[in-house]
């Protein structure tokens, strides 16, 4: 690869892109990994071989856990993305690390933390000191809810962008 970076940087001038230092291993490596993590786990309907072919692609996932079918984890950031025990993730729901122009940021879940369907969990958090995402223990996010910013340990979040809601108000409702 050190030829082809070296090819590129005197054709084109300028220097060549960060894929240009990967090693041959990781080339062949990469679109494998991206082709179970994103083609074959998302589409297997048992649970536990799901979470086992996840875990083989590098994933941090815990003992317990659910993670519904035709949910995207982010392949580029699998060493980005953990999850802990007797969490519950729902159908479709995205895992984003990255995005362009903007830097590789962690994404944690706790233990116990439900997620609903089509939640979007969006790691770029221009208030945690780490940048990334953290939902804490027990915490419930709700179907359809764009979570960039993190959620409180026992904490309900709605909505898009997410709010944190009351949790009196929260349970007096569950009441009536």
């Amino acid at each position: 690869m050190k030829i082809a970076k070296f090819a590129y940087e005197k054709i084109k001038g300028k220097p060549a892109p960060y894929y240009y230092n990967y090693s041959l291993l990781t080339m062949i490596g990469k679109p494998i990994r991206k082709f179970f993590a994103q083609v074959v786990a998302p589409n297997i309907v048992f649970n536990n071989l799901r979470v086992a072919i996840y875990r083989s692609c590098g994933f941090k996932i815990g003992k317990n856990t659910f993670i519904g079918m035709k949910c995207y984890l982010d392949d580029m950031c699998f060493d980005l993305i953990e999850i802990g025990e007797h969490v519950t993730i729902s159908y479709g729901v995205y895992f984003a690390c990255h995005g362009k122009n903007q830097g590789h940021y962690p994404i944690k879940i706790e233990d116990g933390a439900y997620i609903g369907m089509r939640a979007n969990i969006i790691s770029k958090n221009s208030q945690a000191k780490s940048g990334g995402v953290t939902i804490g223990k027990n915490a419930v996010v709700g179907a359809c809810t764009l979570v960039n910013r993190d959620i409180s340990e026992g904490a309900t979040a709605v909505g898009i962008p997410c709010r944190v809601m009351d949790k009196e108000k929260a349970e007096d409702a569950l009441h009536e």
